[in-house]
């Protein structure tokens, strides 16, 4: 009788391990265990959410609490970045009220775009990304602080190629060296021909992880350049296709090179609020003008761009919110190019604001390398941490100026 058990437990042993889908839930007295899942499993592990259980697992992009379940799901993938557009004819974008981290920049002209990193807070749904666009250096080089080679989804992007110029390049002058975010891409080894971390929609990516709706918006058709949906679960399917689940090609976890931010919980100032947190780009923009207002009652900012709220077209529209808005200055330079490319630089140090708790905080901002997590620190020196939840970066040019209220 003491074989066949012990048999029988072996065997039921083997089965759980070689599934790797089972879940433990959560009791009055007992927390589940951490399974993580693989992309084909997200769907089942989806349908036993319950937005009863408690909220203990820190996501280790912005600090927010999730339930064990959500946390079973995100650590069977690697943080995707995305590229969104900010075209007033493209507003409003789909998919970034679920992003954990977002940081915003001018492409050129004056016209922002958005580096949306999608990590914990797409875990409980399917999330589509809208419309997704091209490519810049500095949002490369902010999405390269998410491990070695985090998921970099995009359409197209600032390059020298060009298959009907005489020797496949571009004339001298058209892009400058320093903004050729695929040279820099390529350097990296995110490309590596169609099989990289490096996920573009004009030359390695498709349908179902890419795919064109000119009716996005309505009746009315928007512009071709503004009709690109990207799923975020398929663009998982096709990464783990890659080679780029939760580990990368060689075994280790892709957050072994992660350094993650410090977090604390909220603790709203009672006096002296900077309530009203406003700004421009460039000058002469005024759709591109931001406004952040802080909701004493959710301890959070909201959103609005060109004098109106800046919402999500899915999950019910809602206004993008921020537990935490940081002002990064960053140093300007260009047009660089007959192609009207800007440059912004994002590695190095420069000073910046940070907005949390209803407070405003000065101070600095470091990033060493390419590859280092950028950090921000007070007055003081001393590192910043931010309060739980979403994470919203402003890369503003360093002669502008900010007015609070």
């Amino acid at each position: 009788l003491f074989r066949s058990t012990t048999l029988w437990s072996l065997l039921a042993g083997i089965y759980l391990i070689s599934a790797g889908a089972s879940y433990l839930y959560f009791s009055s007295s007992q927390k589940a265990a951490i399974v993580p899942v693989t992309t084909t499993q997200v769907t089942s592990a989806r349908n036993k959410i319950d937005p009863s259980l408690p909220k203990t697992e820190e996501c280790p992009l912005n600090g927010q609490k999730y339930t064990t379940v959500e946390r079973s799901i995100w650590e069977g993938r690697r943080p995707l970045t995305v590229m969104i557009e900010n075209s007033i004819d493209a507003r409003p974008q789909s998919g970034m009220s679920k992003a954990d981290i977002i940081y915003e920049a001018v492409a050129e002209g004056g016209i922002t775009r958005f580096l949306n990193v999608f990590y914990c807070g797409a875990a409980a749904e399917e999330v589509k990304m809208s419309p997704v666009r091209s490519a810049r250096i500095y949002f490369f080089n902010w999405a390269s602080e998410y491990g070695r080679y985090p998921l970099f989804v995009h359409y197209g992007g600032a390059n020298n190629f060009c298959p009907s110029c005489y020797g496949g390049v571009k004339a001298p002058g058209s892009v400058a060296k320093e903004v050729d975010v695929y040279a820099a891409m390529s350097k990296a080894g995110w490309s590596n021909g169609r099989m990289g971390n490096d996920m573009d929609g004009q030359s390695n990516l498709g349908v179902p992880v890419l795919t064109r709706n000119v009716n996005r918006l309505g009746d009315t058709p928007v512009a071709w350049e503004h009709s690109v949906i990207g799923s975020l679960d398929e663009a998982y399917k096709e990464a783990a296709k890659r080679g780029f689940g939760a580990t990368d090609k060689d075994g280790s976890q892709w957050s072994k090179t992660f350094t993650a931010w410090k977090f604390i919980d909220d603790k709203p100032a009672t006096e002296n609020v900077a309530s009203e947190i406003s700004f421009e780009f460039w000058a002469n923009k005024p759709d591109f003008d931001v406004v952040w207002s802080y909701d004493s009652k959710t301890n959070s900012y909201k959103r609005s761009q060109g004098g109106k709220p800046h919402t999500d077209l899915e999950f019910d529209k809602p206004q993008l919110t921020a537990k935490n808005v940081v002002i990064q200055y960053v140093k300007e330079k260009g047009p660089l190019d007959r192609e009207l490319h800007m440059f912004y630089e994002v590695i190095g140090s420069g000073k910046a604001t940070v907005f949390q708790n209803g407070t405003q905080i000065n101070g600095t901002w470091k990033k060493a390398t390419q590859f280092e997590r950028t950090k921000y620190f007070d007055e003081k020196g001393i590192e910043i941490a931010f309060v739980r939840g979403g994470i919203f970066i402003e890369g503003v040019p360093s002669t502008n100026t900010i007015s609070v209220k």
